[in-house]
């Protein structure tokens, strides 16, 4: 089996899954050292800032790394198509039960 041409826009959705998936992961560990350092900081003046930036991580990262895997997918699998077409495609064994 060969796989000729894939899907821009199904590759582009779920690649910006995936990527908002690990987003979502990189802003809660944002989020745990922005708490841990607003606890260890010694002026109380901007005590506040670190937690409301370590909340905001976990809503701005998830929606940009979506965003940008939307994009990287659509134009990886555009990519593809091109050069699937010069080359040939990816091929696949595949095994029936």
């Amino acid at each position: 089996m060969i796989v000729r041409r894939v899907g821009v826009a199904s590759v582009a959705k779920i690649y910006g899954a995936i990527s908002g998936a690990f987003g979502l992961v990189a802003g809660l560990f944002l989020a745990l050292a922005s708490v841990v350092g607003a606890g260890l900081a010694d002026s109380s003046d901007v005590s506040f800032l670190g937690p409301l930036l370590g909340v905001g991580a976990v809503i701005a990262l998830p929606v940009f790394y979506g965003v940008m895997g939307f994009v990287a997918g659509a134009i990886g699998a555009a990519l593809y198509n091109v050069f699937a077409g010069m080359v040939g495609g990816v091929e696949i064994d595949v095994e029936q039960r």
